[in-house]
């Protein structure tokens, strides 16, 4: 059956309408029937096909098919995965309303909906309402409230993250890496690397033993913890040089990656070019053309975040020379500009009273298919404005609102 349910989606041959139809008429019992939907609803959503993935849901209902976690579940993954995160409300609520039995896997994906779309209420209301379905909150449960706090919470949120934690350690829900480095990783973005540091620290001397964020509890917690063996990654210094870069505290950036190589760890190309835009945004260029000279190669080719942020230090200090051969390097390794290269040339040149030869970057980047911004159109009016020409300025605000294809 599930080769004739393959066969029969991958033809893309029959309207759902149609399938549904036939079924109904088909005189075979209903319970025989709503297995095929079941599986029609998840071969579509294997497949990716989210609209008819959603409207086979949809019918479903009503030709009286009852669903299982079994298609609802990948149904919901695939809302998610896609940012369809009205759809993931609503496809629980069918669920509960027509009686699906929702399972763990279905709670985790349906708080991380919510979560993603900044519901952080309603994302701790569905946790609680786990218990009445006689379910357990996961390790995952847990992460997936800390990183939305984290991520999308305003006021007081790393507090929040802290509570959730706190009470994952009560349940005896061990934390793992992907806890720790959520947590630090909030604290470093918030500045508060006191508290990043101390859960750091304790990773470090405890092997995993972590305490959280404030860490008021942090030796009675650590007793709870023992035995969690999780030890800071690349992930977790990745975050503290970002927290440091973003502070201009690069010393101590390029002493966590040092730190990091003698542990062992490798690091990666999002290490690498966080420090080295840290590097550029502070202007120490020859500190970035350093480390850029020693970590890339053939096998650890640097890529477009790499270039763009030595063009964007090199365009700040005015070096266009050292710009020409960034490019020119790009062209050879076969990395293509993007937007943001675009916009950095284009913003230079304003700067330097050339708004005219801006506006030639901007047509080439129409050639060869890549959309403006509204922020490439806002550097260019501005640099026309700054020499008096209101008309080309006016022209670019017109010339923009034409356009469909401007990315916002």
């Amino acid at each position: 059956m599930r080769a004739q349910i393959y066969s029969l989606v991958k033809s893309g041959q029959h309207s759902i309408p149609s399938i549904f139809h036939a079924l109904s008429i088909s005189g075979e019992r209903r319970d025989r029937n709503s297995i095929i939907v079941d599986m029609l609803v998840l071969e579509y959503a294997r497949r990716s096909n989210a609209a008819l993935a959603m409207e086979a849901f949809d019918r479903a209902r009503d030709y009286g098919f009852r669903l299982s976690p079994l298609s609802c579940n990948p149904l919901l993954s695939l809302m998610v995965k896609e940012g369809r995160l009205e759809s993931v409300e609503k496809v629980y609520r069918q669920m509960i309303r027509g009686r699906i039995e929702p399972n763990l896997m279905t709670f985790n994906m349906v708080i991380n909906g919510l979560c993603r779309a900044g519901k952080l209420q309603r994302a701790a209301d569905l946790f609680d309402d786990m218990k009445s379905w006689g379910l357990l909150p996961s390790v995952v449960t847990y992460n997936t409230l800390i990183h939305g706090h984290c991520k999308m919470g305003r006021t007081g949120k790393m507090y929040k993250a802290e509570t959730v934690l706190k009470d994952m350690v009560s349940k005896q829900v061990h934390p793992n890496v992907i806890t720790f480095n959520t947590l630090i990783d909030g604290h470093c973005k918030d500045g508060n690397f006191p508290s990043a540091m101390k859960l750091f620290t304790e990773m470090k001397q405890r092997g995993g033993l972590c305490a959280e964020g404030k860490v008021d509890d942090a030796l009675e917690m650590l007793e709870e913890m023992r035995g969690s063996a999780v030890e800071p990654n690349i992930v977790t210094y990745n975050s503290f040089i970002n927290g440091y870069c973003k502070k201009g505290m690069l010393a101590e950036a390029k002493g966590m990656l040092d730190d990091a190589l003698k542990l062992g760890l490798a690091p990666n190309v999002i290490t690498y070019n966080t420090l080295i835009d840290g590097y550029c945004r502070s202007g120490k260029m020859e500190d970035a053309c350093e480390l850029h000279g020693s970590v890339f190669s053939k096998e650890f080719p640097p890529n477009i975040s790499t270039y763009n942020s030595l063009i964007l230090g090199f365009c700040q200090s005015g070096d266009m020379k050292r710009v020409s051969k960034v490019l020119n390097e790009m062209e050879e390794n076969g990395v293509k500009a993007d937007r943001v290269t675009y916009n950095e040339l284009i913003g230079s040149l304003c700067m330097q009273g050339e708004p005219k030869k801006a506006l030639k970057l901007l047509d080439e980047m129409l050639e060869i298919g890549l959309s403006p911004s509204h922020v490439t159109y806002n550097i260019l009016m501005d640099g026309f404005c700054k020499e008096g020409n209101l008309r080309a300025s006016l022209n670019l605000r017109s010339r923009m609102e034409k356009m469909e294809n401007v990315q916002m």
